[in-house]
């Protein structure tokens, strides 16, 4: 860990932009000067990123079909994705879900179990979250002692069926090429498709029965991809009090009136709406409707939203970056991060005069530098 004092810099603290110094040592930040100064001028510091929900991942651990035996590998050259991206807190969400292949429960059985072998290996802080499809009623029973088994401790609920269709007994686009990855018959993968759906009305009672028993464990919970007030209200009802990405402006309100924290795409503010014609971020956000962003499926978006935000008038440089650092560390629970201030974790990102990340240190050790910057902190 490194103990030394970045001067010259604009430092954003939890008053705004100062040219003040930042002191690192024994991976916290200090208040008292160490004694080994760093000239960061022309630099601007910013505390780490924490993203708080990110799939990017997959495309390290399974590079291509039949390639999935590499996940610590893989689990590697994300971090090094993340930290390149001012990353200093990453939570991988993992699908247990009916798609099967890279989000069925074989494969996540392998992803966590990667994480806890890597995670004394890197240096960012990487967490995991595991995405459970709703209609998976048969895990049900055996889910929290997996939970426990995998050192979960954040559970989000989705339903990604195609009920629409199959409600009227039709084939959802992209099934052929949707079951080949899962390595499954296209027909036999549509029928489990309709049996799912015909089992609807159990979902609801199971989920009040699981829901408790997570909680008493200790999980964080959250749903994924809110439609309606109706159904948000139901999921704080189960204790279930952090909303992922709701698709109208209608269950983001509910989610806010009941207390509960509401997280947006960065990609949604990088594209200037949602690729998939949900709700803008950018509208939600200007209604008072957002906790954090987070990367969702593309590491660079949360420091290029923030950024944006700040550069388009919408918000001050604190309040953008606080939706990527503070906000998320909130959401998750973590009141050692977030912002960069004595006692707290040095987790911090470096941005040169073009805002490209310079380096990257969390924990103060450094998890990326590239460029001039780092001739600067080799002669400190």
């Amino acid at each position: 860990m490194l103990a030394i004092d970045l001067i010259g810099a604009e430092v954003l603290g939890p008053d705004g932009l100062t040219c003040e110094r930042l002191s690192l040592a024994e991976g916290s930040i200090v208040a008292e000067a160490v004694g080994r100064p760093v000239d960061l001028t022309g630099y601007r510091v910013l505390p780490g990123i924490i993203d708080v929900h990110g799939d990017g991942f997959e495309r390290h651990v399974a590079p291509r079909r039949g390639a999935m035996n590499e996940t610590t590998e893989g689990l590697r050259a994300t971090e090094a994705e993340l930290a390149a991206n001012g990353i200093t807190t990453g939570v991988l969400a993992q699908f247990v879900s009916w798609e099967g292949g890279l989000r069925g429960l074989e494969f996540a059985d392998q992803v966590f179990a990667g994480l806890s072998t890597v995670r004394g290996q890197v240096v960012t802080d990487l967490r995991a979250q595991l995405r459970f499809e709703t209609h998976l009623l048969e895990l049900y029973d055996d889910l929290p002692e997996r939970v426990a088994r995998w050192g979960v401790d954040y559970v989000v609920f989705n339903d990604h069926l195609p009920h629409d269709r199959l409600r009227e007994g039709r084939k959802p686009p992209r099934l052929t090429g949707q079951a080949l990855k899962a390595g499954r018959n296209p027909d036999a993968h549509f029928q489990m498709l309709l049996e799912l759906h015909r089992a609807s009305d159990a979902v609801a009672p199971a989920l009040d029965k699981l829901c408790p028993r997570l909680l008493e464990m200790g999980v964080r919970l959250g749903s994924h991809d809110d439609h309606t007030a109706e159904g948000r209200i139901g999921w704080h009802a189960r204790g279930v009090h952090v909303a992922e990405f709701p698709e109208t402006a209608i269950a983001a309100e509910a989610a806010r009136d009941d207390g509960d924290a509401v997280v947006l795409g960065a990609p949604n503010v990088v594209r200037g709406g949602s690729h998939k014609g949900n709700a803008s971020a950018i509208d939600l956000i200007a209604m008072g409707l957002c906790d954090a962003l987070a990367s969702d499926y593309h590491y660079p978006s949360p420091r290029r939203a923030a950024l944006m935000l700040a550069r388009t008038g919408v918000l001050d440089l604190g309040a953008a970056w606080a939706w990527v650092s503070s906000g998320p560390a909130r959401v998750l629970g973590l009141t050692d991060r977030g912002k960069l201030a004595p006692g707290m974790r040095a987790d911090l990102v470096i941005l040169d005069a073009s805002d490209r990340v310079a380096a990257t240190l969390a924990c103060g050790r450094v998890s990326y530098m590239s460029g001039d910057i780092a001739a600067r902190f080799v002669a400190a």
